[in-house]
């Protein structure tokens, strides 16, 4: 390295231009080889150092985001899962209803792929660098109760709800809750509303939610008020994809699909209340 690469070298360091030193020389070369001009090679090294720190920020967003495994929108099988409205689906993907702060509720039983589409449409997020946390109902109510019993529930709730433009939450409906971790979870909706993306995988139709939530239909129709106010609900039925090859050889029976409660009659359900107290 010549004594003017290492100045640069240095220089670069100080400005915190972590990937310019390793191209600086090859891209002298290239300027010099095609006569570019002083702000043309300027240009092009900046463009290259932005480049490297989009793509350094990407791979941090993803990192944090605790996806359980990397999807994307493309591997999804559109033919295997019935009824998964393809153009939403694709519509989703754009990240506008991020932008919007809304929300997305995937609904179907065990295996049709909700996971799936939620870590999707989770990635494609962090690749477009908006902050995103992914985590299961089960962890976060753990999270939550621990932290009600050390007093410090406020703060926990802030720091999974404040920083993400997306919070994924799956698997709402596996385990049933209680009332006091119905109310946290509530909360957790509640201080989202129209600040920041949920989506939620669930294998309950919305008309069995209140059987999770601790029988508590107030509290329920509050939640789904606010989920559902600005919502795109994606029904997905089928059969479980883990078990497609022991279905195909006749090793299990196929499962009929379930029948999943109407959006819109739930949001008008909702709207039809008065607002429901806070919990």
């Amino acid at each position: 390295m010549t004594p003017q690469l290492e100045r640069l070298t240095v220089l670069c360091k100080q400005l915190n231009l972590l990937h310019l030193p390793t191209q600086i020389a090859h891209l002298g070369q290239m300027a010099a080889k095609r006569e570019l001009g002083y702000l043309d090679f300027l240009e092009q090294a900046l463009k290259d150092e932005a480049m490297a720190r989009a793509e350094r920020m990407r791979r941090m967003l993803t990192r944090l985001a605790g996806f359980p495994a990397i999807k994307t929108l493309d591997e999804f099988d559109f033919e295997f899962a019935l009824g998964v409205p393809k153009a939403l689906v694709l519509e989703l993907g754009s990240l506008a209803f991020v932008e919007r702060a809304e929300n997305v509720v995937l609904l179907g039983p065990s295996g049709v792929g909700k996971t799936h589409l939620a870590v999707a449409l989770g990635y494609r997020a962090t690749q477009a660098g908006f902050r995103t946390r992914f985590i299961t109902a089960a962890d976060l109510l753990m999270q939550l109760t621990t932290a009600l019993r050390r007093n410090q529930l406020e703060e926990t709730i802030k720091r999974i709800t404040k920083p993400y433009k997306l919070l994924i939450i799956d698997e709402m409906g596996y385990l049933p809750m209680d009332r006091e971790q119905a109310n946290l979870l509530f909360q957790v909706v509640a201080k989202r509303y129209e600040t920041g993306s949920l989506i939620l995988t669930s294998n309950l139709p919305f008309g069995q939610w209140d059987q999770t939530f601790a029988d508590d239909a107030t509290l329920t129709a509050a939640l789904l008020d606010r989920l559902l106010h600005h919502a795109h609900v994606v029904p997905i039925s089928g059969d479980s994809y883990r078990l497609k090859e022991k279905r195909q050889a006749g090793m299990i029976n196929r499962m009929p699909p379930p029948h999943l409660n109407d959006a819109d009659d739930i949001k008008r359900k909702c709207n039809s209340k008065e607002a429901a107290p806070s919990h």
